[in-house]
């Protein structure tokens, strides 16, 4: 079996070595970086499972680098930073993060939620194609398509959300159940991060963010999907 490669970017060589080593004992091929142009031209010959990214990179911002892996590459996104404040949490996952985790760290936690993540990804695809709606979702290459052929990108976060819709239609979909399927500490830089890409999901489907007609928000109770869902 094919082991998950992890990619490490951060310019701090402890870290590094600490990551790779802890990671490459619990069955991960790791890859690690320095710098950000570095392992953006590796991205050109390589497809990462999971992307550890550090914020404070001397050559690039962080997180139009994370922002920009979420929209293009489809692996699992996981920052890995020493910024503890609140903003800075949920700003990494409202641009696409699957996950935030604050320097220090156990190298043991950061093994146990990428393989939690990895999970999650194995376990909640019965299929890579869902239609509802004059809307084909491609789970595949991370794209919705629409009744004339045109194709909007999702990211992996987005992708997690709208499966989750998609399984369960015209059920309610608490924020606990949320949190508990797609991981991640809860709390405020957790709802935050799933309001926003349940608005992103919106605007993408056209929906009327007054009115939507598919996600609909049970204020206090979470958020139902009302569409007609086939899979293949």
């Amino acid at each position: 079996m094919t082991r998950p490669l992890v990619t490490i970017l951060d310019d701090e060589p402890e870290i590094r070595t600490l990551l790779a080593d802890a990671l490459e004992e619990a069955g991960f091929d790791t890859l690690s970086f320095s710098r950000a142009r570095a392992f953006e031209a590796a991205l050109a010959t390589h497809t990462p499972d999971v992307c550890l990214v550090d914020l404070s990179l001397p050559d690039s911002d962080g997180l139009t680098l994370v922002h920009r892996l979420a929209l293009e590459q489809g692996a699992i996104v996981i920052i890995i930073s020493g910024r503890a404040q609140v903003q800075d949490r949920v700003t990494g996952l409202e641009l696409g993060a699957d996950d935030y985790i604050i320097k220090p760290f156990d190298p043991a936690e950061v093994v146990a939620r990428i393989r939690a993540r990895l999970r999650g990804r194995t376990r909640s695809a019965p299929s890579d194609t869902a239609r509802f709606n004059g809307w084909t979702a491609h789970f595949d290459r991370y794209a919705l398509e629409d009744e004339t052929g045109t194709e909007t990108t999702f990211s992996h976060a987005e992708g997690e959300v709208l499966r989750l819709f998609l399984e369960s239609p015209k059920r309610l979909i608490t924020r606990a159940h949320m949190q508990e399927s797609l991981g991640g500490a809860a709390g405020e830089s957790f709802d935050r991060a799933m309001d926003v890409r349940i608005s992103r999901l919106r605007t993408k489907l056209g929906e009327d963010p007054k009115n939507p007609k598919l996600i609909k928000t049970i204020y206090g109770a979470g958020y139902i999907f009302l569409g007609d869902v086939t899979w293949r």
